[in-house]
């Protein structure tokens, strides 16, 4: 079985990722408003009605302010610790509440979804794996340094959201504040261009068929730069620039590497333009 992905939105306005299967799916966050995240799910041909729940990182707003609409819209299970739920303010439905711990996997039909602590300046901050009949799909954003859970994680998936936040130089000459620089490049921040390479080309395994770069900064970041930079090795992996503006394609991931078609304009992979 294959895992489709998605980013819907990614960067400091908002971030929300998709991921299932052809039965089932789950977001990553909801930071973009729920008519927002139904545009964008329907231009892609995704069906809003099989994603069965939303796994929340941490508690800033640009991963939570779309949670209570949706979730209550379409009456979607939110799994999230409670100091996430505290410190982010979130108004839910008691019942929709699911608090998650560190490695022990949720079971969402046929999908598998494990957290694991990251470093970032939040409550109680999480990245996420997801897991299907073989394929492994990772969460890896808003992470101050690439530790050994998220080296570990990496190493095994066949797809991967990853974190490609700041340029070096663009940040030192930038006109962010002194105290905000060092908490970006500080170890609960975000993770570099620089930081982001070393682990992909040092950690990836040979089987990893796409790379989405994640929550580029605006003002500290080039999508021209990361994409260079990344496609300079490669090899065999898809690398793909996720945009802060809009959806990126959808890509299916496979035990091994798919090849991509046009489909109404859209690059998707192997992808049949009706609601799944």
């Amino acid at each position: 079985m294959s895992l489709f992905i998605a980013s819907l939105n990614s960067g400091s306005n908002g971030n929300c990722y998709y991921i299932g299967n052809g039965h089932e799916a789950v977001l990553v966050d909801a930071g973009i408003s729920c008519r927002e995240t139904e545009k964008r799910m329907l231009r892609l041909g995704l069906n809003i009605r099989k994603v069965k729940a939303i796994f929340v990182s941490h508690e800033h707003s640009d991963h939570i302010s779309g949670i209570p609409v949706l979730a209550k819209k379409y009456q979607l299970p939110v799994y999230i610790t409670r100091p996430t739920l505290q410190q982010g303010g979130l108004t839910l439905d008691e019942n929709l509440v699911f608090p998650f711990a560190a490695f022990q996997p949720i079971q969402i039909g046929e999908l598998q979804i494990t957290a694991f602590p990251k470093m970032h300046d939040a409550a109680d901050p999480y990245s996420f794996i997801v897991t299907c009949q073989g394929v492994t799909v990772g969460i890896f954003t808003d992470i101050g340094i690439a530790c050994g859970q998220v080296i570990g994680h990496f190493s095994q998936c066949h797809a991967a959201f990853l974190e490609a936040n700041y340029d070096d130089a663009m940040l030192d000459a930038g006109g962010y504040p002194y105290h905000l620089k060092r908490r970006i490049r500080g170890g609960n921040g975000h993770l570099s261009n620089k930081q982001a390479v070393e682990l992909f080309i040092a950690h990836r395994p040979p089987y990893m068929s796409h790379l989405l770069l994640s929550h580029l900064s605006k003002n500290n970041n080039d999508p021209k730069l990361v994409q260079e930079l990344f496609e300079n090795c490669a090899g065999e992996t898809t690398i793909v620039v996720a945009s802060r503006y809009q959806e990126t394609p959808v890509f299916e991931i496979t035990l091994s590497k798919p090849q991509a078609v046009e489909i109404t304009g859209i690059a998707v992979n192997h992808y049949q333009p009706t609601l799944f």
